[in-house]
């Protein structure tokens, strides 16, 4: 009888495997549809090919094509499969590195011919015809000598330069399907033939090995998904992302520009600043509400207070300096050191705690100019920050305080979030129990209020570790924008007290937070998150009153008047235009209501009310109509799907 080996699966259940047999045929034995579906394995923690063999007793996970497991094993693979179609259209092609990406993968190539998109349509169809094919990928370990000999061979400079870099104790592996053989550590997906969602998209230059000495090879860019409809929802998402792109929609609805005097300093219109004024106005009325007091404080400060406070060591390569009188300054890139210095202007009691401090703090980072994206990323902007500053016993109530208001501004927003929970990075300051003691404090918050997190190691701030929310936009993106860190350094270096019920001076702790987290990016995530047709109450122009034609512009005028007494921003277009233009103008500036007025309105003091994106329209009173809207208004109700997606 042939021994055996005991194999623990996902679900604890264990079976016995022959040995020599493979883990494609361990899949077989649990399910012909499971061995359909699986990609590759798990074999005691670590991803490998379904046609290895265990050696020994063993745990065993299969991972499906949907898992962010197996679609990185199927990106991978269609990079080979890419390269494969390359190097039967093109034999003289040399080969890079070709690893799985975000959404898809990419190869390297070194080429005479030069890549156009033609080419990318040409290589995508031949792609296919080797996914009919339905080759195996097939392992083999080689030595360090015959890896050489098989590459010089062929002339593949790269991977005779990438097998020398490799540890003298390095396993060196080659992938094969059909007549295509890649140096690659793996693993691989079973055969071509479950290769069938991907899209050959781009071509871009690219240096070898990201080094500017070295030469430009030809970047070839594909995406790639478990399955077709994945791949043309995703393809649809890009479309959507393109015609949702906060730069375009800025500057089509006149709310900010970008100019080259400036880079990364955005300028805001008189249109985006209504928004944002509503934005801030908002801010200010929930955190008055929630026993918040407002601050502002300077954005030019010594050099001292950022050696003081740690900045001038730990990020000051992001910072802007000047001098004035001789002496050294800088511009502020975060707002906490200012809090510090106000803290300190009195003598504070355990009964004035907690103290609660928010500031639209209006700050500066040097970014580099290849990062700079519209408002995404700019190198100045207002964070909407605020800092706590607690008893020790005050922690999990305080975290637990700004984790509801975070909650109650996302759904107001209509946004879905993610949390991350960053610990110690290795650029930090402070002691280890302190840390941990933090860390603990944050997580035990966000259990006691039920919110699931994912752990980032190593991504706090140099001065504490951080709760970081990431919205979920209506394209599945995610956005970091607000943020909890628990910070008991700056208390320290700040030398920060309160006298106790003991009457002796004791050091409070702080917490520093932001819920939009810079009010230009939270813009921008708004313009694409409606595509420009903003919720009602945040509208720059809220109605605008179309007459039919010039005799009735004196009774638009008078409904403006009223919609304005009654706080609703509207405009009377009184051009001598068309009515249709005007409605097609309206509804291109993505404004909510259209109200058109002409005899019948005039006479009964009624208006023709046209919602955005809606080809109907409603007569009612300018008393319904301005009750109406400042319902919405008042609700802050979120736009319905047909109205933002027009």
């Amino acid at each position: 009888m042939a021994a055996t080996l005991q194999i623990t699966l996902k679900d604890g259940a264990r079976r016995e495997l022959a040995q020599g047999a493979t883990l494609k045929d361990l899949a077989e034995s649990v399910s012909p549809a499971l061995a359909r579906m699986a990609v590759a394995a798990r074999l005691d923690g670590v991803i490998t090919d379904l046609s290895a063999v265990p050696v020994r007793d063993a745990r065993v996970e299969f991972v499906l094509a949907e898992e962010p497991g197996g679609l990185e094993v199927l990106r991978h693979s269609t990079a080979h499969l890419m390269a494969q179609a390359v190097a039967r259209m093109f034999p003289d092609v040399k080969f890079g590195i070709g690893p799985a990406v975000a959404n898809g993968f990419y190869y390297d190539l070194d080429s005479e011919h030069v890549f156009t998109p033609d080419d990318l349509s040409a290589i995508e169809s031949e792609m296919k015809r080797l996914v009919k094919e339905n080759l195996p990928f097939t392992r083999r370990e080689v030595s360090r000598a015959e890896a050489l000999a098989f590459f010089r061979e062929r002339g593949e400079i790269y991977k005779v330069e990438l097998i020398d870099a490799l540890p003298e104790d390095a396993v060196i592996s080659l992938y094969s399907q059909g007549d295509f053989t890649d140096l690659c550590a793996g693993p691989h997906a079973p055969s071509t033939g479950v290769l069938k969602a991907f899209r050959l998209h781009s071509i871009a230059g690219a240096y070898w090995r990201g080094d500017e000495k070295n030469k430009m090879l030809q970047r070839l860019y594909g995406y790639a998904f478990a399955k077709t409809a994945d791949l043309n929802d995703f393809l649809f998402k890009l479309e959507e992302a393109k015609r949702r792109d906060h730069r375009k929609l800025g500057q089509e609805l006149d709310l900010f520009s970008l100019h080259d005097e400036g880079p990364g300093f955005p300028f805001f219109h008189p249109k985006g600043m209504v928004l944002r004024n509503a934005l801030e106005d908002f801010w200010r009325q929930e955190h008055r509400k929630r026993g918040y007091a407002e601050i502002r404080t300077p954005i030019i400060l010594r050099r001292e207070l950022w050696e003081h406070s740690g900045h001038w060591d730990h990020y000051r390569e992001n910072m802007y300096f000047t001098q004035i009188d001789g002496e050294d300054y800088a511009v502020k890139p975060m707002n906490c050191p200012g809090g510090m210095i106000m803290y300190k202007t009195r003598l504070r009691s355990y009964r004035d705690l907690p103290l609660r401090c928010g500031e639209l703090g209006l700050v500066h980072r040097h970014e580099l100019s290849g990062v700079l994206h519209g408002l995404l990323r700019v190198r100045n902007f207002t964070q909407d920050d605020a800092h706590i500053f607690m008893l020790p016993a005050q922690i999990k109530d305080e975290i637990i305080g700004v984790i509801d208001l975070v909650d109650h501004f996302y759904r107001v927003f209509g946004f879905g979030y993610e949390v991350e929970l960053s610990t110690r990075p290795e650029n930090s300051m402070g002691e280890d129990a302190d840390w941990e003691f933090a860390t603990e404090a944050l997580a035990d918050a966000l259990r006691a209020r039920g919110v699931p997190y994912r752990l980032n190691p190593g991504d706090g701030a140099f001065y504490g570790p951080k709760i970081d929310f990431h919205l979920k936009d209506c394209l599945d993106r995610t956005w970091q924008c607000g943020t909890i860190q628990l910070d008991f350094q700056m208390p320290e270096k700040f030398d920060l007290t309160y006298v106790g019920e003991d009457g002796e001076k004791h050091r409070p702790v702080m917490i520093h937070r932001t819920i939009y987290g810079s009010i230009e990016r939270f813009i921008a995530l708004l313009t694409e998150q409606y595509a420009g047709a903003f919720p009602l109450w945040l509208a720059p122009v809220q109605a605008r009153v179309l007459p039919i034609s010039d005799r009735h512009n004196e009774y638009a005028a008078r409904v403006r008047a009223v919609l304005d007494e009654s706080g609703i921003r509207a405009e009377a277009d009184g051009r001598r235009e068309k009515l249709n233009y005007k409605i097609r103008e309206a509804q291109t500036e993505k404004i909510p209501f259209m109200l058109v007025v002409g005899d019948a309105e005039a006479e009964e003091n009624t208006v023709s009310v046209r919602r955005y994106g809606r080809a109907d329209s409603e007569k009612m009173s300018v008393a319904e109509f301005t009750a109406l809207a400042g319902a919405e208004i008042k609700a802050k109700k979120l736009p319905a799907p047909a109205e933002t997606d027009s």
